[in-house]
């Protein structure tokens, strides 16, 4: 144990300087700057990438390795780490617990389990009880503004929200704009997102050049269009005090007299947390004009859509609840001769719609926004919102966090199976040409078929004289062939062998996933000529109970079964019996849209989706 910590304490430096300081540094540095950019995103990413790393046993590179942590060293385990991870990014992001557990099983798991729900909710409230650790330790103002709100970042407890028939119609119409801009934004941003991916592929210096032209964008935005706003004077009832002294408040001074403010500066020259604070706050009605929250909306719209994909580490809920909660704001004062609502909360119904909008999710958003505000008496509002500007939206295009997932051509398997998969089955969509190995297998063919191609599955298959007939093994797995060729256990002849030599040669965890970034190559091996025509037994190393379909088998059930399962390989056998064992291998890339389609090129998804919805 003392050995392990002393490894983690040494490395601690270079961990450091190649990980925390791009991410954790780069967000800090990208918010303190400025940018119209969130910090979950990259919280997020930070926590899955730390699970990553102790989901494959940690990093030798970096001497970050424990006996302890070889036996999350499998792909279950290390799936689930994952989704732990970024549960604990978004608990930590919002100070959002329960809301992060419901991210995990929203947006970041694709099959979920009960064991799974407990272990991100103990994640997500060590999250908890570490964060108000540091809020109580905050407090005296050692750190700056961190810390301020507690667990609840923009408290709306003391607004009464009491609303009646007229209200839901204010609100209804506020979900239908939010879809209708939420639909806008993504199909925005992922036009604006393929013309930065060319810029980006230039290299460095055209990806430094494009940050410094948002830069300069956003900082003569920040500070010109306050200019367009007028001087207001100061409320004889204001809470604080007016103008604001210090680095936060509601009332910036900004070029006006004493006992005026520019209301318009106030939402620029704040943090982005204390911007919605602003925009959130209650008994406002008069604080901010129409025109500054116009100039505002259209100012965070577009930069918000400019600044993402740029060389900063950024995320999209912080400019997508700045601009909801500003036309929220806009809406609930152009509306409020018939509403009761405080334009405060139509601000929270606001950031509402436009991330329902534009994310498409619905629980953990809900959840999110009622431990953000903690105002649970507008949680049917909220649903209600959410549920209209998702519907909306879902009509235009895809979620934006999916669009993403496709532009980077990701295959990512939705939770259903797409209505035209019922039409083929599952040797329809089996690529070629097939490679598999011999029970007892000539080591040359071995090395052959990994250096010429990338597969990471292999079927194995005994034959005459091992068996009778042709039939079907198992599935062999290329990181087992190469840790079995490495030891280069060879025979000169082809002879089944038992699998007691197994256990003698290899320890328990050599078949284990490596490292990250340490795992063998084919590249790595050397073999003389006379080792290439020797053979080597498969029978060990090989999975005997692999998961099997029929060929005729409906592709949308294949589909389904794949995704449940989380398989990475399935495999596909004949029907009939006088034919070879094995069809093919399904993997994930088989079930895309753009695999099935270069297949089936006369195929159009759009009818067979109209005709589902009809029937």
């Amino acid at each position: 144990m003392v050995v392990c910590t002393c490894k983690i304490w040494e490395s601690l430096i270079d961990l450091a300087i190649s990980f925390y300081i791009e991410k954790i540094f780069g967000s800090i540095l990208g918010v303190s700057a400025g940018f119209v950019l969130g910090k979950e995103g990259p919280m997020v990413h930070t926590g899955a990438c730390i699970a990553n790393l102790l989901g494959q046993g940690g990093s030798r590179k970096y001497h970050l390795t424990c006996n302890w942590l070889r036996y999350f060293k499998n792909d279950r385990d290390r799936r689930d780490l994952i989704t732990c991870g970024s549960a604990a990014g978004v608990a930590a992001a919002f100070r959002a617990p329960v809301g992060g557990v419901l991210f995990a099983l929203e947006e970041a798991a694709s099959w979920w389990r009960s064991a799974l729900l407990w272990r991100t909710f103990f994640t997500t409230a060590v999250v908890a009880v570490v964060l108000r650790g540091l809020i109580e330790f905050c407090r005296s103002g050692k750190c700056g503004l961190f810390g301020q709100g507690g667990l609840i970042m923009f408290d709306l407890s003391s607004t009464v929200a009491t609303y009646s028939t007229p209200d839901l119609i204010v609100i209804i119409v506020l979900g239908i704009i939010g879809g209708i801009f939420g639909g806008l934004f993504n199909f925005l941003l992922d036009k604006i997102l393929r013309v930065y991916s060319i810029i980006n592929e230039r290299g460095a210096p055209f990806k430094i050049l494009l940050t410094i032209t948002i830069s300069v964008i956003t900082s003569m935005c920040s500070y010109g269009l306050p200019w367009l706003a007028a001087c207001t004077r100061c409320p004889v009832d204001a809470v604080e005090q007016c103008p604001t002294v210090g680095r936060s408040g509601n009332y910036k001074n900004f070029q006006c007299p004493p006992g005026y403010y520019n209301d318009l500066a106030s939402l620029f020259f704040n943090t982005n947390d204390d911007a919605i604070r602003n925009l959130f706050s209650n008994g406002t009605a008069t604080e901010f004009r129409m025109s500054s929250l116009f100039i505002f909306f259209t100012a965070i719209y577009c930069l918000g859509l400019v600044t993402y994909g740029v060389a900063v580490p950024s995320g999209l809920f912080i400019p997508v609840i700045l601009a909801g909660a500003t036309y929220g704001r806009i809406v609930g004062t152009l509306l409020g001769s018939i509403s009761d609502l405080d334009p405060g909360l139509f601000a929270l119904l606001g950031a509402a719609s436009f991330l329902g909008g534009t994310m498409r999710m619905t629980v953990s958003v809900c959840v999110i926004l009622l431990e953000l505000t903690n105002d649970l008496p507008m949680l049917p509002l909220v649903m209600l919102v959410l549920l209209i500007s998702k519907t909306i939206a879902d009509n235009f295009n895809k979620g934006v966090y999916d669009q993403i997932v496709v532009m980077k051509g990701l295959p990512f398997m939705e939770a259903h199976a797409e209505p035209y998969m019922r039409h083929l089955v599952a040797g329809d969509v089996v690529s070629g040409p097939l490679i598999t190995f011999s029970g007892v297998e000539k080591v040359g063919n071995i090395v052959h078929a990994l250096r010429i191609t990338g597969h990471n599955g292999f079927p194995v298959v005994d034959e005459p004289p091992i068996t009778e007939t042709p039939e079907l093994v198992g599935l062999v797995t290329r990181s087992h062939l190469l840790v079995l060729l490495n030891s280069k256990n060879f025979m000169k002849g082809r002879v089944k062998t038992s699998g007691s030599f197994v256990l003698r040669r290899f320890g328990a965890f050599d078949f284990a996933k490596p490292g990250s970034g340490k795992g063998l190559k084919i590249e790595d091996l050397d073999f003389t000529d006379e080792e290439m025509e020797m053979y080597v037994d498969l029978h060990p190393i090989t999975n005997t109970s692999p998961y099997t379909v029929v060929e005729t088998m409906s592709l949308a059930k294949a589909a389904i079964l794949f995704r449940e399962l989380g398989l990475r390989h399935l495999l596909v056998v004949p029907k009939a019996p006088d034919r070879p064992p094995i069809v093919g291998i399904l993997t994930r890339h088989d079930f895309m849209p753009e695999h099935i389609h270069s297949l089936f090129p006369n195929l159009n998804p759009h009818k067979y989706h109209s005709a589902s919805m009809a029937g």
